[in-house]
């Protein structure tokens, strides 16, 4: 089995006498469909249209397989897939014999494939002939050389390499083959930091399933949710709130989008009569331009109903607008690859919706909200968020100087967010990282960016920290305005946020107007890029 950091035995009886552990392997997704409704329509890819029976029985196919070359339990496998149906068929082909995946995003390159194949030293890795890394063998070689013994290709034409033929090819899985246990490993899952390369998060079958259960139950997912997927498939927010994977629980439809790009989304949501979405908030400031560029488009989102906007602090003001210009309901989420997920309720009031991110799924999500001096803050005070709960997880893998530092010793994961609790709800405001200390004076960068976002002429805002020899740091923001807005002054975005009732020191000490800002693999500002242009910029002035 692979290693991990299990729940103590009292709060693992717990979760299982409340029911929120059903001791099912994730593959049970699946199986419950075939059960129900095996020709009912599961994915939607292009032209290409595939019921439960289908992934099904590709998936059993790969399976077969892949235990017919000795793969089990206590295997890994480094995948790479865009999003494509075929990307599900692999997880659950996977899942239905005990190996263990990384499902790397598409946008990952050397470094990132590299790492992770240090870290788990697959026996399997499946990839895309699109990917630059996979164009020609060279690649596959560097990863056979490091114990890769079984490559397949998704267009590939070689028969020794073709994922295609696997998938097509009936077979019959082994005498034993079977998932892990309930208890154990399923999958990794990746952090979502901005910087350095992602720590992998086990994840078991028992607190993933539990996290989709009660996400379906919270948005309100059935059998005629019809999902876009457009973000990165592997991504933790794509995947479970409530996700693709929500979605087949459910035994509804997902269908397939390349990227979040405005104009091709909003087509495909007409086509195919798509009624929830979910998308970080970059990409909806995209959609809302989209929109207030050409007002006749908002009639190709007539069949959408609910839009989850997660991923990373939404600005109220970008909020509000989500109803009035796409023209559905919005449901905020603010979730971590680690477990912990929050959501704005369906039946909540429009300020809450609006202001908030919600509150979390299960009544056994401990939270802690903590000064600098681990002291718990009164309501209405931000602090550093610590949890723990009965699908968020207790350790990464193999990084134990990490896990010192993220854990307490009462198994509180410490994730780096400043929040502030309202009314039983969270509201964002930054990351600990994100602070700014400004002659000893705390600024929460997210505080700052979305009192900037007020502005009529401001889409993207991002607030970010430069060294400084007497103050110890000061603040740059960067802005991207709305096409045909003309230059914004820094005594006039002072004004504007004067005017908004904010103490002066929080006022950033320099700007920066940009056509765009930098995004990270999953679509979050980058902030890292930020800094360094700084950097560069002070080195050669």
């Amino acid at each position: 089995m692979i290693e991990f950091s299990p729940w103590p035995p009292e709060l693992a009886e717990r979760y299982r006498q409340a029911g929120y552990w059903i001791d099912q392997p994730l593959t049970h997704i699946l199986d419950a469909q075939m059960a129900a409704a095996p020709e009912a329509e599961a994915l939607v890819c292009g032209a290409r249209r595939f019921s439960y029976a289908d992934l099904d029985r590709m998936s059993r196919n790969l399976a077969a397989h892949l235990a017919g070359q000795g793969l089990g339990h206590g295997d890994t496998a480094l995948v790479q897939l865009p999003n494509v149906a075929e990307f599900y068929v692999v997880f659950f082909a996977l899942l239905r014999i005990g190996v263990v995946p990384v499902n790397a995003l598409f946008s990952h390159r050397r470094l990132e494939l590299a790492a992770y194949a240090q870290q788990i030293a697959p026996r399997v890795v499946i990839a895309s002939r699109r990917h630059e890394l996979f164009r020609d063998d060279a690649f596959v070689d560097e990863l056979r050389a490091g114990g890769a013994q079984h490559v397949l290709l998704l267009d590939e034409d070689a028969p020794a390499l073709s994922l295609a033929q696997r998938l097509a090819r009936p077979g019959a899985l082994p005498p034993g083959a079977g998932p892990t246990p309930a208890d154990q490993v399923a999958f990794f899952q990746l952090s979502g930091g901005s910087t350095g390369t992602p720590k992998l998060i086990p994840r078991t079958h028992n607190d993933y399933d539990y996290s989709i259960r009660a996400s379906v139950e919270i948005s309100g997912v059935t059998a005629a949710t019809r999902f876009l997927c457009a973000l990165p498939a592997a991504h933790n927010f794509t995947m479970s709130s409530p996700g693709t994977l929500g979605v087949f629980h459910a035994g509804g439809t997902v269908v397939m989008a390349p990227s979040p790009e405005p104009l091709a989304c909003f087509q495909l949501i007409a086509d195919q009569r798509v009624t929830m979405a979910a998308l970080v908030p970059p990409a909806v400031a995209l959609w809302l331009r989209a929109v207030e560029e050409d007002p006749a488009r908002r009639a190709m989102l007539d069949s959408l109903d609910l839009m989850l906007v997660g991923g990373a602090s939404f600005a109220e003001a970008t909020a509000r607008q989500v109803p009035e210009r796409l023209g559905c309901r919005l449901q905020q989420v603010f979730g971590m690859a680690e477990g912990l997920v929050n959501y704005t309720r369906l039946t909540d009031p429009a300020e809450v919706i609006f202001t908030t991110q919600g509150r979390p799924i299960s009544p056994d999500d401990e939270l802690r909200i903590l000064d600098e001096d681990g002291n718990p803050v009164p309501d209405g005070t931000p602090g550093a968020l610590a949890t723990r709960g009965p699908y968020t997880f207790r350790g990464y893998y193999r990084s134990p100087e990490h896990n010192a530092k993220a854990f307490d010793a009462e198994g509180f994961y410490h994730s780096g967010d400043v929040v502030v609790r309202q009314g039983g709800n969270l509201r964002v405001v930054g990351r600990i990282k994100d602070q700014i200390n400004r002659g000893g004076e705390k600024i929460a960068a997210e505080e700052i960016e979305n009192l900037l976002l007020r502005h009529p002429d401001i889409t993207h805002a991002a607030l970010v920290g430069v060294e400084d020899s007497h103050l110890g740091e000061k603040s740059c923001a960067f802005l991207v305005l709305r096409d045909g807005a003309a230059k914004l002054s820094p005594p006039a975005l002072r004004r504007h946020l004067l005017d908004l009732g904010i103490a002066e020191y929080k006022l950033p000490d320099r700007f920066r107007q940009l056509p765009e800002l930098p995004l990270t693999a999953v679509g979050k500002i980058d902030k890292r890029r930020l800094r360094d242009s700084l950097a560069a910029a002070a080195v050669t002035a």
